[in-house]
């Protein structure tokens, strides 16, 4: 469950209106931007958009990102993505220029479903003119590669009976590539993690603790390193639960020095009207502070209040 839902009683023209208003002149109204782009969902800030271009013949997100600066601009312009989008537009900035944001791909690639995944393979397509699997291959190598693009092709088997005789025979085969090897033999991992079913996986996990008396992320953290590692323990933890992978991805985007806003912003707009609430209480579960008061501690300003009414109630 999302913490963002359609606004009742919704009226474009009177959001628009109030935007151009607090936008107009001298200095801007952060206050009223934040709270209507906040409150209302993805579906509406596009009639929003398109009202305030019908009404003033001028474009919203190019008004904001004039208007506003820094951290809260990023966020604002964000949240008036159309989500069909967001995801291959972050994959897209994720590879270009100098360097690729490894972080983004795992992040994506692992916690989407294979529904999810072949859409935005066909987005990129359409508003990039560019295949999105050759591009990623073109960024990374490797295992981690070739585990980028078993995601890519979204053929995870869908949640059916579970066989426990496969589940057995996973979990023996990931225990004699990993802890029973000298060296590890990456490609099992890769062909179980990224095409068996989340239900059989799950399975999967409790015999593979029950034969090696290891958690599987603990032979992952032993036996691989670098990008692959994170990717294979990002599939893993999506696998046990997608809500609790996310926790634990804010938590660490606002633990210690510094913040990861990139990373903070990404996950409270795209999960916002998905499953921020369950987030919410994963975050509780997990780290003996609620979300809300650790965004509270971590940002500050306009910045700090949209966030704050993105993520909504604090669990004491």
């Amino acid at each position: 469950i999302g913490t963002v839902t359609a606004f009742s009683p919704f009226d474009a023209r009177a959001d628009a209106e109030a935007l151009r208003k607090a936008m107009k002149g001298m200095g801007t109204d952060e206050e009223t931007v934040l709270k209507i782009l906040t409150s209302r969902n993805n579906a509406q800030r596009q009639e929003i958009a398109s009202a305030f271009k019908t009404l003033f013949g001028r474009d919203l997100v190019d008004d904001l990102k004039s208007e506003l600066t820094g951290k809260f601009e990023t966020l604002m312009v964000s949240l008036m993505r159309p989500t069909y989008i967001f995801d291959a537009h972050a994959l897209k900035h994720a590879i270009k220029g100098a360097g690729t944001n490894e972080k983004v791909l795992t992040e994506i690639l692992a916690s989407r479903t294979p529904e999810e995944v072949r859409n935005i393979k066909q987005v990129y397509l359409q508003e990039y003119e560019a295949n999105l699997e050759d591009k990623i291959t073109g960024e990374t190598s490797g295992y981690f590669q070739r585990l980028l693009v078993v995601l890519l092709q979204a053929n995870r088997d869908p949640d059916g009976r579970v066989d426990e005789g496969l589940v057995e025979q996973d979990a023996q085969v990931l225990f004699r590539a990993g802890e029973l090897k000298w060296g590890t033999d990456e490609e099992k991992f890769i062909t179980i993690l990224g095409t068996r079913s989340v239900s059989h996986l799950r399975r999967v996990f409790d015999k593979y603790m029950t034969i090696s008396g290891f958690q599987i992320e603990e032979t992952i953290d032993r036996e691989t390193s670098g990008d692959l590692e994170k990717l294979l323990l990002a599939v893993v933890k999506c696998i046990r639960s997608v809500p609790a992978y996310f926790a634990e991805t804010l938590y660490y985007s606002m633990k210690g020095a510094g913040t990861d806003d990139d990373t903070l912003i990404r996950v409270m707009v795209s999960r916002s009207e998905i499953d921020l609430l369950d987030i919410r209480q994963e975050f509780r579960k997990n780290f003996a502070k609620s979300l809300h008061q650790m965004i509270q501690k971590d940002t500050s300003g306009d910045y700090r209040k949209a966030l704050l009414l993105l993520c909504g109630g604090d669990d004491e």
